[in-house]
């Protein structure tokens, strides 16, 4: 993203001279997502298929200025969600130069800080954050510790001499220093209760303890976690204190149309560093896959279908293209149906089964995929003339395909057809579409199409498949 130049004022007399306001952070975030709802800007950026549900909550509870808890299956984007929200601080917001809890010049709250501002006055150093460095995220693990969260008394300091009472020899943990910005902790639940117990006083006193120090430093600090549902209702693992004190429960789900799902995975599936094509009717036959497998019940409702699945269903698909490339010497990888089924035992490890299907994942996987693929066959070629195709089977033409046959080859195997300008159009093949990869892409799914609508007959071999009638 870019950035836009540093501010120039860097002594606290030269920061009151240039009007700059001072704000806490929520009443930042509230004021400048305010400013972007009146002129219809984006507020979070790369979030699908959450505009008419999850993010109308979100908008209230940051307009209300609440902390909250995101919660969620895995791979519902929860975090993906949180860290947009640091696109709605300012920029670049002045902290006193070298806080380690980034203290706004107006309002030093540290000892160090506070201490600095009597010895200078006006002239107190002003440094500069960005906000891609206001924000900070902690994954809860049973490791975590509150050293880590909070702060501890660091030994080195007192090495130095300093007294243990001295609040300059404690050594801040991710939370004070995240102060002024936004922290996230990840999977809350997973965090040990007497963990928990410190966010108590952040939550709502605002402020820190540590080792019983005689210390308040109060906080300007938005603080999000992120939660299973699983784990969070049913296990009641965030202690009842603790959930009391967040203003906001927001709850989110995966895309909730095959539209949204599409956008999901051009979005993040890093296609373009494998230098590999996916037409468009193979997304779509990953996007049902995706949601088949979800909606299915031989999986585990409880532990959800990450969005991480399709995303990585894509990848692996156009990475089969690129491999078969580089064994044949295709010049241009592009994807066609024969790289599906390795898809399923891929990502097979991805997805929880109910007990009594251990043993048939892949067949489970397997079979979902042709559902997918019938489907998205029926939606985009389901109305067309197919005809002149059939007619060379009807002749007793026989095609092998397979994931290593390149697409000229399979061209030729096939031979002619008329109207495959018309079958390419359908599937969204326009112009700069009309290599023979996209070709055989094509005319390879309109083929499996045929044969999941039984109009043609396929046997699979140990060098492919043969279409036959």
């Amino acid at each position: 993203m870019h950035k836009s130049p540093t501010p120039a004022p860097s002594t606290l007399r030269e920061l009151r001279e240039s009007g700059h306001r001072y704000r806490t952070v929520k009443a930042e975030i509230r004021e400048n997502l305010l400013a972007r709802l009146r002129a219809g800007e984006p507020r979070f950026p790369g979030i699908v298929g959450f505009d008419d549900t999850v993010l109308p909550h979100l908008e209230r509870a940051l307009i209300a200025g609440h902390d909250l808890v995101l919660l969620g299956e895995r791979g519902q984007g929860k975090t993906r969600l949180i860290r947009t929200i640091t696109g709605l601080l300012d920029e670049w917001s002045p902290v006193v130069k070298g806080c380690e809890i980034n203290d706004h010049p107006y309002a030093p709250v540290c000892v160090r800080c506070r201490r600095l501002a009597a010895a200078h006055g006006d002239d107190l150093p002003v440094a500069w954050k960005h906000r891609e460095d206001r924000y900070g995220e902690k994954l809860a693990t049973p490791d975590t510790s509150v050293g880590d969260l909070i702060g501890d008394v660091d030994p080195i300091k007192i090495a130095e001499g300093r007294t243990l009472g001295d609040p300059e020899t404690v050594h801040y943990g991710l939370v004070p220093r995240t102060n002024r910005g936004v922290f996230s902790v990840n999977e809350l639940p997973d965090l040990a209760e007497r963990i928990q117990v410190a966010l108590l006083n952040v939550l709502e006193e605002r402020d820190i303890q540590v080792r019983g120090y005689n210390l308040r430093l109060p906080l300007d600090i938005l603080l999000i976690a992120s939660a299973n549902p699983e784990d969070y209702t049913n296990r009641g693992r965030i202690i009842t204190p603790l959930k009391d004190r967040f203003g906001a429960e927001i709850r989110t789900h995966y895309p909730r149309t095959v539209e949204d799902e599409l956008v999901l995975i051009r979005q993040e599936a890093d296609l373009g560093a494998l230098g590999a094509d996916l037409p468009d009717h193979l997304v779509e036959v990953i996007a049902r896959f995706t949601r088949l497998v979800r909606e299915s019940t031989a999986v585990d409702s409880r532990s959800g279908v990450s969005a991480r699945f399709s995303i990585a269903a894509a990848e692996t698909a156009a990475a089969s293209a690129v491999r078969r490339a580089a064994l044949t010497g295709e010049e241009r990888p592009v994807t066609r149906v024969c790289d599906l089924p390795g898809v399923v035992h891929t990502l097979r490890g991805k997805v929880e089964f109910e007990v009594s299907e251990e043993g048939r994942e892949i067949e489970v996987l397997a079979h979902l995929l042709r559902r997918a693929t019938a489907e998205t066959f029926r939606s985009s070629l389901g109305g067309a003339d197919l005809a002149p195709l059939l007619d060379r089977f009807g002749e007793g033409a026989q095609v092998e395909s397979g994931e290593l046959v390149p697409a000229h080859e399979l061209l030729r195997r096939i031979g002619r057809v008329e109207g495959l300008s018309k079958i390419m159009a359908r599937l969204g093949m326009g112009e700069g579409d009309e290599s023979p990869g996209h070709a055989a892409a094509a005319l390879e799914f309109t083929l499996e199409g045929l044969y999941l609508m039984r109009r043609l007959s396929k046997d699979e071999t140990d060098g492919g498949t043969v279409y036959r009638t």
